[in-house]
């Protein structure tokens, strides 16, 4: 198992990233990164020969490095070769994500990422599944806080709601210590770039030219822009990350190829008193207004405290933020009991679950990517039958993956169920 990061060569994370401007729109789907940006060379840890074909391989007790160039596809090429599953760390996924996709479903090597970018999620999807597909390799995207709790914690309440689930609707609280909450800029910029190129994405939907999934129930109606949960006693706003996304092709998913019926989701974030609600209304505003243009984007690249009212940051949230941060992911459901159909019948079965972990970014996400990929090593026999290129819900709803985040931290449980 070889996990991608970025190399010491290269600086950190936030200068290599600062000096991408906007880059245009390629024909690929995806904008390509500038020239000017010097080549990323991520370090690769736990190389090994890779196990014959069926066989369960096991990690060394000792593990090397290998320094492979994102520009040399020779180099990702004898990387993946010596590997069961590649774990990439490197990001924004639309610049650096491609080549490594592409280079192990040549060489026959599983790959996990932990990328938030619907665009790219849902290119790969179309670009390699079916070369995934023929290689018996599984792509599994989105295997970290985006979108892991949010994916599985709907199947999580599915199986616990005895009957029919229908719909869904999460909150996502995130807790602090006295020193507040920060993000690293890395996501800002991928939220940036995601928003940049809005019409890029919609264009890559209507080509798709995907069937609408069933509607099981009454449709689930969408929350005015700023709701108040009374359940949770906090004013909330839509999440604008990958989980939505990631979700609904789940459910595609298991509908199509499982014969399940299909769940509605949405998604939200709980941001508290109505003074959070006017900071972060101003800071969205601002947001919405500067990423539709080139000037504007490079002005919230560079500025990222300024503009996020110091949600986001160049260095990053410290240790002791770190320590004391941790999120809650409540899950509300509702569905029909056994032998309770929809027809003409309002659902007449609620269920409340949740997803509690330590800090999002740098504590729970590698717990659930490291764990995602291990399943992936284990429990090969509950896996989908052919490879291709998966949501984790797609790849893990068969699986023991929640068993293994439960024992490690990240802890699924229902906190009520009755009908109505």
């Amino acid at each position: 198992m070889l996990r991608l990061r970025r190399s010491e060569l290269c600086g950190t994370d936030a200068s290599a990233e600062a000096a991408h401007p906007w880059a245009p729109v390629s024909t690929r789907g995806l904008p390509s990164a500038p020239a000017a940006v010097p080549p990323l060379e991520p370090a690769t840890h736990a190389a090994r020969p890779k196990p014959p074909r069926g066989g369960r391989p096991t990690l060394p007790s000792e593990v090397g490095t290998i320094i492979c160039d994102i520009t040399n596809p020779a180099s990702l090429d004898e990387m993946a070769k010596q590997a069961a599953v590649v774990l990439n760390c490197v990001g924004p996924y639309r610049f650096y994500g491609e080549p490594v996709v592409k280079a192990c479903i040549e060489n026959g090597t599983s790959c996990i990422d932990i990328c938030g970018e619907p665009q790219f999620l849902e290119l790969m999807y179309w670009k390699y599944h079916e070369k995934a597909a023929e290689k018996g390799v599984y792509i599994v995207g989105s295997s970290g806080f985006d979108s892991i709790p949010a994916d599985l914690g709907v199947i999580y309440t599915r199986n616990k709601m005895n009957g029919t689930l229908t719909a869904v609707e999460s909150f996502l609280t995130v807790h602090s210590g006295p020193e507040g909450m920060c993000i690293h800029d890395g996501t800002w910029k991928s939220a940036i770039y995601g928003f940049g190129d809005q019409s890029n994405l919609k264009k890559l939907r209507n080509e798709s030219n995907l069937k609408p999934v069933p509607i099981v129930g009454p449709k689930l109606k969408r929350r005015w822009p700023i709701s108040y949960c009374r359940e949770l006693n906090s004013y909330s706003i839509p999440f604008m990350g990958a989980d939505v996304s990631v979700v609904r092709r789940t459910q595609r998913y298991l509908h199509e190829n499982l014969e399940e019926s299909p769940v509605q989701y949405a998604a939200y974030v709980t941001v508290g008193g109505i003074t959070s609600v006017i900071k972060l209304m101003f800071a969205g505003l601002f947001f919405l207004f500067f990423v539709k243009f080139g000037i504007g984007r490079q002005l919230l690249i560079k500025f990222p405290w300024l503009f996020s009212f110091g949600y986001f940051s160049k260095q990053g949230p410290t240790q002791k933020q770190i320590d004391a941060s941790s999120f809650t992911m409540t899950f509300f459901g509702q569905g029909y009991s056994q032998g309770f159909g929809p027809d003409k019948n309002k659902p007449n079965i609620r269920i409340c679950t949740q997803v509690k972990g330590p800090e999002a970014g740098y504590v729970a996400t590698p717990i659930a990517m490291v764990q995602a990929a291990l399943t992936l090593l284990s429990d090969a026999s509950d896996l989908p039958k052919a490879g291709g290129v998966f949501t984790p819900g797609a790849a893990f709803s068969r699986t023991k993956l929640i068993d293994r985040l439960n024992q490690r931290g990240i802890e699924f449980s229902v906190i009520s169920s009755s009908e109505v």
